[in-house]
């Protein structure tokens, strides 16, 4: 009886011990989140660090300050999405780019859904994605370029072709954050080429420029005027954050907190 007695206890305490050890090794083999490093519920992202970002998302778009090309954006670059931002860039955390280019893409279903004009614009051509490139010696010093990362998850959602090397970047710039709309278009100027992606009958599709961040719209309109000149027809810009500045000439670092909530649509 008491063998038996023991035999039982023993069983439980190995049942106890398995059971700790599979959570804690759940524990640890589960992703953490890029953010704040607990537990993430989706690939990047915790359950509050998830919400909190959504939460950043724009309901509708109506801009004050006209654009150079018809742009739609996810949200506002403030808060919780700048900071994911910041992470994706210079902290190394490409996971951050899949759920936020699969957030782009959902909002780019419901615009195309809705946007009749826009798809009047596309005439029966295939619609490509070409996110906007890094030069060789950032794409070296980071790793991974983030507009193409995120290229990728919004094409994984919308179907979509993405040409990850549509466009190159044969000019080094200087970070663009720092100046206002006149320099930047002189810093941009002959930054970019078409790239290798392109076969014949590409050459007839429509092109939707995809980046992390719309500031000014001098990096969108300067690789939008390196495809227009090579006969491409370019639709706009699709990007996961846009800044609202006070003024046109303003730079990122003058940002104005977004009070308005923008209409779902592609805006000029």
């Amino acid at each position: 009886m008491a063998s038996q007695s023991s035999q039982k206890s023993s069983q439980l305490s190995k049942k106890r011990f398995s059971g700790l050890f599979s959570g804690l090794l759940e524990g640890f083999l589960k992703p953490s989140c890029s953010l704040c490093q607990r537990p993430a519920a989706r690939s990047a992202f915790c359950v509050d660090c998830d919400q909190q970002i959504q939460s950043c998302r724009w309901a509708h778009h109506d801009y004050r300050v006209p654009t150079p090309l018809p742009v739609i954006a996810w949200g506002t670059y403030s808060g919780p999405l700048k900071r994911a931002l910041h992470q994706l860039k210079y902290q190394n955390c490409p996971e951050i780019a899949a759920p936020l280019g699969t957030d782009l893409g959902r909002l780019w279903q419901q615009a195309w859904s809705q946007k009749t004009a826009l798809q009047r614009q596309v005439q029966g051509r295939q619609i490509v994605v070409v996110p906007i490139p890094l030069h060789p010696e950032r794409l070296s010093q980071r790793g991974y370029n983030q507009a193409e990362l995120i290229a990728q998850g919004f094409c994984r959602l919308t179907g979509l072709p993405c040409l990850g090397r549509g466009l190159l970047r044969v000019r080094a710039t200087e970070a663009q954050h720092q100046f206002g709309l006149t320099t930047r278009q002189s810093n941009l100027r002959s930054a970019f080429r078409l790239g290798p992606d392109w076969t014949l009958d590409r050459m007839s599709s429509a092109v939707l420029l995809i980046d992390d961040i719309y500031t000014t719209g001098a990096t969108a309109q300067a690789a939008a005027t390196e495809l227009q000149q090579s006969g491409l027809k370019v639709l706009g810009m699709a990007t996961v954050a846009r800044a609202i500045l006070r003024h046109p000439g303003a730079t990122a670092a003058e940002s104005a907190p977004a009070e308005q909530r923008p209409r779902l649509s592609l805006t000029r």
